[in-house]
């Protein structure tokens, strides 16, 4: 599993964008979880840091791997 930190969101729809990029990501398995109070998202499966990185940039936002 992989938990990012993700920045920019502000609102449901932000929330929303950012669970449909990661999903499309080859290797995401199972619902993306994505709080928009924590700014945080969990990503189950064995995708690509790079990748999924990528899909949250562009849509717009940032995201890092979260410690």
């Amino acid at each position: 599993m992989l938990k990012l930190k993700v920045e920019g969101m502000t609102c449901g729809h932000c929330v929303m964008h950012v669970q449909q990029a990661i999903a499309k990501v080859p290797g995401v398995q199972g619902p993306v979880e994505v709080s928009l109070a924590k700014g945080e998202a969990l990503v189950n499966g064995a995708p690509s840091l790079e990748a999924v990185l990528a899909a949250v940039s562009e849509e717009g936002y940032s995201a890092s791997l979260a410690s």
